[in-house]
């Protein structure tokens, strides 16, 4: 596919799998995102009384990070209706087992994880586990691209299915906080000072790591038609843009992430008068937050103020890696009920924001489009177009 023409084969999201701070399962993320019902505690995994700030939104129960993803990739295969493995035999009585794979070689697997020691020991852990349960291909490339990573591995998923080269793809995404980057983003005086997490808002101090696994099925329209599976949403464009401006601020006027999104609507032929909600990216850092805000105005323009805006990260907690998914979690669960998610932490405007923030309580909305951004470090947007089933 060249350009930004809108794919020949849609593809569609069939199975959503999460672990959040606010719960297992995606109902209880997107219920938490509808209420603004903020999910940080004091960390006690590890020491950090000597870090500046203490809170992140944490799983109820610490687990291996492999196994967090096997749990959302179990969850989204399910939900897709996807035939188990011959070797994953207890799966087998759940009565959605015994049809063919489509995939020659199994459904590819793209998997966001940060990049550090344990890396290649976690890919081939879920390699194993995917491929014995599910009788995926196993991880066929990972994403390490920072806060963009998920974002990165949704759009070449959604790429492989609309040119035809795959059928299904698998994306998967794991972060849990550990010392090592909570110390860092520390030491950066990345961390919000007063422990709550308040993108857009007048007297935000930085953003709150939290823990997430994701996963999401990835599957062209017609296949998925054929075969019955529920349809959640569907993927209507993608865009992915760089600034080159720093290593770690913002390009001040939001020329990348406005390139990303302006990338996401051509490919799908939509308008911005179109797009009914955006799930920024909105860290709570002063600068990242004021750059995406002037590249919003700049996408949108007079219409602006009429697109509802929140960031769910003030209540799951910026999950770095695995944003991205647990985002497009969310922005699918709106779309699907209807209830669009509370910008929660909020103290005030600030005057070089100008967004209609949804405050005060879910809004109730219903839009055909909703859009989902992330930026990283170094300066990489990706934006995801999302329309309603």
């Amino acid at each position: 596919m060249t350009g930004h023409a809108p794919p020949a084969v849609r593809p569609v999201v069939t199975g959503v799998g999460v672990l959040s701070a606010a719960g297992t399962g995606l109902d209880a993320l997107v219920d938490a995102a509808a209420h603004g019902k903020t999910a940080f505690t004091t960390v006690t995994r590890f020491d950090v009384s000597a870090r500046r700030t203490t809170r992140a939104a944490l799983l109820a129960e610490p687990v291996p990070l492999a196994d967090a993803v096997l749990a959302a990739v179990d969850q989204a295969c399910r939900q897709a209706g996807l035939p188990a493995a011959e070797t994953g035999g207890d799966r087998r009585a759940t009565g959605r087992g015994n049809r063919p794979m489509t995939e020659p070689d199994g459904m590819p697997v793209l998997l966001a994880l940060h990049s550090d020691l344990n890396t290649r020991a976690v890919t081939a852990a879920v390699t194993a586990g995917a491929s014995a349960d599910w009788d995926v291909a196993g991880v066929t490339r990972v994403y390490t691209g920072a806060c963009v990573a998920a974002g990165t591995a949704v759009a070449d998923a959604a790429a492989l299915v609309a040119t035809g080269r795959h059928h299904r793809v698998l994306v998967a995404a794991g972060h849990l906080v550990e010392p090592g980057v909570f110390a860092a983003f520390d030491a950066g005086r990345a961390l919000a000072r007063d422990g709550e997490l308040r993108p857009f808002s007048a007297g935000r101090t930085g953003t709150l790591l939290g823990d997430a696994a994701a996963a999401v099925i990835v599957e062209a329209e017609p296949q998925a038609e054929r075969r019955g599976a529920p349809v959640l949403a569907r993927l209507a464009g993608w865009g992915r843009a760089g600034d080159a401006h720093h290593v770690c601020r913002p390009e001040p006027t939001g020329d990348g992430v406005a390139r990303a999104v302006g990338a996401a609507l051509a490919r799908g032929g939509v308008a911005p008068t179109e797009v009914g909600y955006v799930n920024a990216n909105g860290t709570g850092s002063p600068l990242a937050d004021r750059a995406e805000a002037s590249a919003l105005h700049r996408v949108f323009g007079a219409h602006t103020g009429r697109v509802p805006v929140s960031s769910s990260k003030a209540v799951h907690g910026h999950a770095l890696e695995a944003s991205a998914l647990l985002e497009l979690a969310v922005t699918i669960g709106a779309l699907r009920d209807g209830r669009l998610p509370v910008n929660a932490g909020w103290l005030g405007p600030d005057p070089d924001v100008g967004l209609d923030l949804v405050l005060d309580g879910p809004r109730a909305g219903r839009p055909r489009y909703a859009l989902t951004i992330n930026s990283a470090f170094g300066g990489a947007n990706t934006a995801l177009l999302v329309a309603a089933r």
